[in-house]
């Protein structure tokens, strides 16, 4: 492979129609929602998921949106979490509103105000990148430190299973496979990359609350040109800089000068660099773990094709601070 893939964000689900909501459900978040649902578009084909996600225009006028998944996907938690976590985020933290949750004994839904809004990033435009780093810096301070209790670390997450910090050192090792398609210079620095994760539990603490897998597909800029953030389930404390740097990448790949951006904004203009570089270095050896292998129960194959962006766009990332193509 010359270069990663291209991805296009809006287009890597595969989602069911509203008639293969089962009809209890359906009955279920009429009730709930105080009227009929009297139409239902097509699902959004965005996300990795196969989880129900569509709008809606209800009985009394109000236009919603509505996702909804059985018990056997991934998708079933998610909404769920998002559910629990949405109505405690703080009114400066730009999300549709909760209206309403639905469920039955195999199937959860939680609807949300609609939106209307486009997707930033596909590709990222320099007017994109100003409005979303505005909304970054604004949930930063809202964040800072976290109000809602009881989250876990973000490190945690990242240590779960099969620990992103281990890839590294086991493919130099031969315990785990060089992926295929990457950059050719991959297997020169991966010492470089080991001993970057050495550092992450000591770089990756702070008291903020962070998304924690903030994507263009999680963000969206309505017709005033203001910026809204979605899908909350990953929430997890982290520095406060988090979310927006792993934007970065993806943004500098576009032709965003994201390291001019990292000196002037006030969420990174004081971090040490190793910091950063921590972060989206671990987030390259989580993309590293297993793009060559099937793509988990539930999810579609576009999710490898994500991560393989992800893990080459963050390798260039680095290669260009560290100086690994020189």
């Amino acid at each position: 492979m010359s270069g990663p893939p291209d991805v296009d964000y809006r287009a890597t689900s595969e989602r069911p129609a509203w008639a293969l909501v089962p009809a209890d459900l359906q009955g279920a978040l009429a009730v709930a929602l105080g009227t009929d649902i009297v139409s239902v578009g097509a699902s959004v084909r965005s996300g990795f998921t196969g989880g129900f996600a569509a709008p809606a225009r209800l009985a009394d006028g109000r236009r919603v949106f509505i996702k909804a998944s059985d018990n056997t996907l991934h998708s079933y938690g998610a909404y769920q979490r998002e559910a629990e976590i949405v109505p405690q985020l703080p009114s400066a933290v730009p999300v549709p509103p909760i209206v309403t949750t639905a469920r039955t004994d195999d199937w959860f839904a939680v609807v949300s105000e609609w939106v209307d809004a486009r997707m930033p990033g596909a590709p990222w435009t320099a007017e994109d990148f100003a409005v979303v780093t505005a909304t970054c810096e604004q949930i930063a301070v809202a964040l800072d430190p976290s109000p809602i209790a009881g989250l876990d670390t973000f490190l945690k997450d990242l240590e779960s299973g099969e620990s992103a910090l281990l890839v590294p050192s086991q493919i130099l090792s031969g315990d785990r496979p060089l992926p295929r398609g990457l950059q050719e210079w991959l297997p020169r620095i991966l010492p470089e990359l080991a001993d970057l994760m050495n550092a992450v539990p000591e770089m990756l603490t702070g008291d903020a609350a962070a998304h924690g897998d903030l994507r263009p597909d999680n963000l969206l800029i309505d017709t005033t040109g203001a910026c809204w953030t979605v899908d909350w389930n990953w929430l997890a404390h982290g520095p406060r800089w988090m979310d927006w740097v792993g934007l970065l990448p993806l943004a500098q790949h576009h032709g965003i000068d994201t390291f001019a951006a990292i000196r002037t904004s006030p969420l990174t203009a004081d971090v040490p660099a190793e910091q950063l570089d921590c972060f989206v270095a671990v987030i390259a050896a989580y993309m590293l773990k297993n793009p060559d292998s099937p793509p988990p129960i539930g999810t579609t194959p576009a999710l490898r094709e994500h991560q393989r962006l992800y893990a080459w766009t963050f390798l260039d990332w680095l290669a260009t601070r560290r100086g690994w193509t020189t």
